[in-house]
């Protein structure tokens, strides 16, 4: 057991291409692939009545929000021929003379305690007709969050899908600085990758962040004792507590949808198998009996089933086990290698890492209703997928150049993107559910 956990360790090393980087920066998305003809849409700059500047330009970052997704066709300032931020000032035949279909306006207020008040509406260019119109107050320090927030009303307005601009993301960054040293970081970010800031850092591996189910607290797995120990990290206290360790590994931990149980894979056995613990009370249930590897467990949206990757069957492929009755079915038979299964909240589609006859690590989802699978990504080796709690992209690490860096997808492959980290390589990433 010992030579597993080393190999553990010297295979999450390898997976950083690590090089030196002076300073930790933003992610920031770059489109690679968008649908072919993108809705147009315009974000008019929105009007200020204060005498001071405002940090952040709210109406620039809405814009990013939505032309970021592939489905919208952002129009620039310069091409504006005007300004308006009031239904009175706006002239719908000159929209219509660039191609607009949909144009947003708005204002912003200061209000007391430094908090703004900001006003706007959607407006449908060619019925002329307003589709929203809300009022939206905060604080002038959180202006990219209402920002978000604006984006997420606007996409669900536009689509029928939930937004989620405001969500957040995690993921793990390696830095190497010196003779072979490196810094691994846990960080946190806006779902666009923007206010990173730094959970945990630390010389020894981070693996595997997952969220709890209500966003306040996150599970991981740390190799700072020289052996892989699974911690929760409370996100609002900024308390940390270890989970009782056993001989061998202690990895792959998943929440269940409740908050009050952890999925986990340990090897105090002798072999590696899944395990639920229940964080109310030292009670420990094996799940698994099987001589093969049993690992990466993820729950059902009902907590009735867990997910997991086993090679009982000779080659890695993706399982569910029912747990009231411990019924077993497989899952995938395409390709020679299923791994990190990952589901939407409504437990239809399934992400996992997938290998085929090109033998090529690629994101794949499976429609688990009609059994169909699709292969989503061309990059190189991809892996660690991740959804979005609206279940319309999937996010996940992969390779640009010799860096590793983050990788997005729809779940219909029509919009692909990368987001390039200014320093450090990135893995692991783990998409927040929608913060209560």
């Amino acid at each position: 057991m010992k030579n597993i956990v080393v190999f553990l360790v010297a295979l999450y090393s390898t997976m950083f291409a690590v090089n030196s980087f002076a300073s930790d920066g933003d992610l920031a998305i770059e489109i690679t692939k968008g649908v072919d003809e993108p809705t147009p849409v315009a974000v008019v700059p929105f009007s200020w009545d204060g005498s001071s500047a405002l940090p952040e330009d709210i109406a620039r970052i809405v814009s990013a929000d939505l032309g970021r997704t592939g489905l919208f066709a952002m129009m620039e300032r310069k091409n504006m021929l005007s300004f308006p931020a009031r239904r009175d000032q706006v002239f719908f035949r000159d929209w219509r003379v660039s191609n607009t279909e949909f144009l947003v306006i708005g204002r912003q207020q200061p209000a007391a305690n430094g908090e703004l008040v900001v006003e706007f509406e959607l407006y449908d260019v060619l019925k002329e007709q307003p589709l929203l119109a809300e009022r939206v107050t905060g604080r002038r320090d959180n202006m990219r969050g209402i920002a978000h927030y604006i984006s997420d009303m606007i996409y669900e307005k536009l689509t029928g899908i939930r937004g989620a601009f405001s969500t957040r993301i995690v993921y793990v960054t390696a830095h190497a600085f010196g003779e072979g040293k490196v810094r691994y970081r846990l960080k946190m970010a806006d779902a666009d990758g923007a206010r990173p800031i730094t959970i945990r850092e630390q010389s020894e591996p981070i693996m595997s962040p997952t969220w709890s189910r209500d966003a306040t607290k996150l599970a991981y797995v740390s190799f700072e004792t020289g052996k892989p120990r699974i911690y929760i990290q409370h996100l609002a206290t900024g308390k940390r507590e270890r989970l009782p360790s056993f001989r061998g590994l202690n990895g792959a931990p998943a929440w269940s949808p409740d908050g009050t149980k952890l999925a986990l894979v340990l090897s105090k056995d002798g072999n590696p198998e899944i395990y639920i613990q229940d964080l109310r009370s030292p009670r420990l249930i094996r799940v698994t009996h099987h001589y093969g590897i049993d690992t990466e467990p993820t729950w059902s949206p009902d907590g009735q089933s867990l997910i997991f990757t086993s090679d009982r069957g000779g080659q890695p492929q993706i399982y569910r086990i029912h747990l009231p009755t411990r019924q077993l079915e497989r899952i995938t038979y395409e390709g020679n290698y299923n791994s990190r299964g990952r589901l939407t909240l409504d437990g239809r589609f399934l992400a996992m890492v997938h290998r085929g006859n090109d033998n090529v690590f690629r994101i794949a989802v499976q429609d688990l209703k009609t059994g169909r699978l699709d292969v989503l990504t061309d990059t190189f080796l991809d892996e660690s997928p991740t959804i979005a709690p609206n279940g319309s992209i999937i996010l996940y690490a992969t390779q640009k150049g010799v860096k590793g860096v983050l990788g997005g997808v729809t779940l219909d492959g029509n919009v692909r993107f990368i987001l390039p980290s200014a320093s450090g390589d990135v893995r692991e990433p783990a998409w927040s559910p929608y913060l209560q």
